[in-house]
């Protein structure tokens, strides 16, 4: 990724002096080094709170009930996993956040259950990626913290573009696991 990054570096100040546009670049570069802050910090308020209550959910017991209400989903997609309570509840964390749109609250309960996972049936690994790539949401509130940030008006008129789009995409990544999974057989 340094590569590229620096390669793209290179070509656009060589742009801007081939072009005599060098004021302009500095000032593209200081204005977007403006706005990724601005990004970060109205982004990181959503994180912080969707973070908090996926830990107040582990420490009120929430966790655990709702391990229990996504098992049967769960050991469906994941049958040699889910015989571990610790990968079985780091599993249901991870699609809890996932279908709350909170990519970065995921990630935690992700790493967790890919650890537990590898313990105990590294072969479902691959079903944990894609599902966390293709995760299905409910409640997209990163994208939602993103748009009310940059002003607009209603920032979840877009509920169903993505409902629809990660049904499908979601659809698509367990129908392919299926039939690798079917193949390697």
């Amino acid at each position: 990724m340094n590569a590229v990054l620096i390669t793209l570096f290179v070509i656009s100040t060589c742009w801007a002096v081939f072009t005599g546009h060098i004021p302009e670049s500095g000032a593209a570069v200081m204005e977007g080094a403006e706005e990724a802050v601005r990004l970060c910090i109205n982004i990181s308020g959503a994180i912080c709170l969707w973070s908090a209550a996926m830990e107040l959910m582990e420490r009120c017991g929430l966790s655990e009930r709702l391990s229990s209400l996504l098992q049967p989903l769960l050991g469906r997609l994941f049958p040699e996993s889910c015989r571990s309570k610790d990968a079985r509840q780091a599993l249901s964390e991870n699609v809890s956040a996932n279908l709350l749109g909170l990519g970065s609250a995921a990630t935690p309960s992700g790493l967790r259950a890919a650890r537990a996972m590898a313990a105990c049936c590294p072969q479902e690994l691959g079903l944990l990626v894609v599902m966390n790539t293709a995760s299905l949401q409910l409640l997209p509130t990163t994208i939602a913290s993103l748009r009310a940030g940059m002003g607009a008006a209603s920032p979840f008129d877009i509920l169903p573009a993505v409902w629809l789009s990660s049904l499908v995409s979601q659809a698509a990544g367990l129908g392919t696991a299926a039939l690798l999974r079917r193949c390697s057989r």
